[in-house]
């Protein structure tokens, strides 16, 4: 049965959904806390205003004993809010971040093989490390620093209307310019919080080359040059931080000048309108000086909030971008399974425009059978294994799975049919079980089963399943390393088996046994790329396909290409 199944959209907007998406109620929460711990705030100017009142003998003002009980109902209000924002913000940030990675992670991994090769993995690394610290702070949690400042600054206002519209207006008139001229400034912080992004991502790259390759570069001396390189690098990055930095300070010391003349500037007024007999009193003038600190916070902060706001939301876009780059195509569900086999017809393929690397290959692979690709270093061996994978779908020609095509068949279900085993085996530092296993739960019977056939039972006597593998695979020699790949694919049942030159490390013996346990297999169709001309080998092949610059020149069983004498014969022959 065939369905076809269509990729899911992504873009910031369903990123930024991911923050709150079954965090509703924490987010409630902390908006609530937020708000009243500004009301709060504000509730300060007013009880110094009653002080005030009191202190200079004003008509009307409250006893002391009123305002004890003021100031004690206040600081127990105080309290129970502190304990609430405790209780609910940094919970609703655990929440945020770990869906939004879980949905990032999620997107990754459903990534096919062939996308995920053309991409940087330094773009990732910097997106989850720097670029989400980055969105964490000035997205999320200037989210709840934004909505007390605006709450701040409406409720400064309607309380200063309140108590007088005039010296209000004064206000106004001093904080408003001020505020947009810090906002014009702030605009450039975006594109710069970008560029810190990209040079982050290119150190990030730069290092990890450096670290996986240490022992080349060891190999060659060039610790120098890496050095360099990298110093180079990392000089680049605190380069545009230090300018991010710097406009950061510009934008705060704007603001801070803008709040510094508004404050003065009301302060001398309501000190004229006082002297002047304007129908105000001390408490008032001292209640507005007070309720400027709500005024001149907003205007000092809210500019580089909001501009910091809007270069965290361009990293989520970054993201999301990256995400989508080469995305899963979608397609067709097929079973796991191969009843037929793999046809290739009239197969072409290019890496770059005017360099082809196969042309015109044509094969047929019978389900359950096992099939050699031998050949010079170079003639598309490995190219073609990469097709088979499902590597790329921009190939010229047809690949069939059971009549299947296989561009048109989803990643997913291409990832279910087909397993690989490389030269490199990739060994997480875990247990032999969890590497086998790949940190999935198979049956009891499976796992003994997979192990048995992959000939890691003597491993298992002697070590244990518990035992760990160490960091890449430090603790096991290079021929075990293989038959825990081997393991991975009997396991999850892989129909197709494709190994690229698995053996070309391994000493003599151990790639002989290896050879011959993949052999062994039954059930499976091996396609199998190998450097190894042993005739005790080939001739348990069902066929032996031989490639020459891109091409199958050659197919047959071992005994029919030697009798043939042609480029089989020649390539055997200088082997021996």
């Amino acid at each position: 049965m065939k369905t076809r199944n269509e990729p899911a959209a992504l873009s910031a907007k369903t990123l930024r959904a991911a923050f709150y998406a079954r965090n509703h109620g924490a987010y409630a929460l902390s908006v609530l806390a937020t708000a009243l711990t500004q009301a709060l705030l504000l509730g300060i100017s007013w009880i110094l205003m009653e002080l005030m009142n009191a202190i200079s003998g004003e008509a009307g003002a409250k006893s002391l004993e009123n305002l004890a009980l003021m100031i004690a109902v206040y600081l127990l209000l105080f309290t129970l809010v502190s304990l609430l924002s405790r209780a609910v913000q940094p919970r609703f940030l655990r929440t945020a971040m770990e869906q939004y990675k879980a949905l990032v992670l999620e997107k990754l991994m459903g990534k096919s093989l062939a996308s995920f090769e053309r991409e940087p993995t330094s773009a990732y690394l910097s997106a989850l490390s720097n670029d989400a610290a980055v969105i964490e702070g000035d997205y999320l949690e200037a989210e709840f620093q934004i909505i007390g400042n605006l709450l701040d600054f409406c409720g400064a206002f309607l309380l200063m209307l309140y108590l007088s519209p005039l010296l209000t207006v004064v206000v106004a008139v001093l904080t408003v310019l001020p505020m947009a001229a810090s906002m014009g400034v702030g605009r450039r912080l975006e594109p710069l919080e970008r560029q810190v992004s990209e040079d982050n991502a290119s150190f990030t790259a730069a290092l990890k080359d450096c670290l996986s390759g240490f022992s080349v570069v060891k190999s060659f001396r060039s610790e120098g040059a890496f050095l360099r390189l990298l110093s180079d690098r990392n000089g680049a990055l605190e380069e545009r931080k230090q300018q991010k930095r710097r406009l950061r300070l510009s934008v705060s010391m704007v603001s801070i000048a803008a709040g510094l003349l508004a404050q003065f500037g009301v302060f001398f007024a309501g000190v004229w309108m006082v002297q002047s007999g304007r129908n105000i009193t001390v408490g008032t003038v001292i209640a507005f000086v007070n309720l400027m600190n709500c005024i001149v916070s907003p205007i000092s902060e809210l500019p580089g909030l909001l501009t910091a706001r809007r270069a965290a939301v361009g990293l989520l876009e970054k993201m999301a971008n990256l995400l989508c780059q080469n995305s899963d195509r979608g397609g067709l569900s097929v079973p796991p399974r191969l009843e037929q086999g793999i046809r290739l017809s009239d197969v072409s393929f290019r890496y770059e425009a005017g360099r082809e690397v196969l042309h015109g290959v044509s094969a047929a692979f019978e389900a359950g059978k096992c099939y050699a690709i031998v050949g010079s270093s170079g003639c598309g061996k490995s190219t073609l294994l990469h097709l088979l994978r499902g590597g790329a779908a921009d190939y010229q020609g047809s690949i069939t799975y059971d009549g299947a095509e296989g561009r048109d068949i989803s990643n997913a279900s291409l990832s279910d049919l087909v397993a690989s085993i490389q030269q490199t085996v990739f060994v997480f530092n875990a247990t032999l079980r969890e590497n086998v296993t790949m940190f999935r739960d198979f049956p009891e019977e499976d796992v003994a089963a997979a192990l048995r056939m992959a000939n890691l039972t003597g491993l298992v006597a002697d070590r244990g399943e518990g035992c760990l593998c160490g960091e890449g695979g430090a603790g096991l020699s290079g021929g075990e390393k293989q038959r825990i790949a081997i393991a991975r694919s009997l396991l999850r049942r892989a129909a197709v088996l494709l190994v690229d030159e698995a053996t070309a490390a391994l000493d003599a013996e151990t790639a002989y046994q290896v050879s011959s346990d993949l052999l062994n297999l039954l059930g499976v169709t091996r396609i199998v790329v190998t450097h190894t001309l042993e005739k005790a080998l080939l001739v348990r092949y069902d066929q032996i396909l031989v490639m020459k610059d891109g091409a199958v020149v050659e197919t047959g069983t071992f005994d029919t290409l030697m009798a043939e004498k042609g480029l089989f014969y020649a390539l055997y022959t200088v082997a021996q």
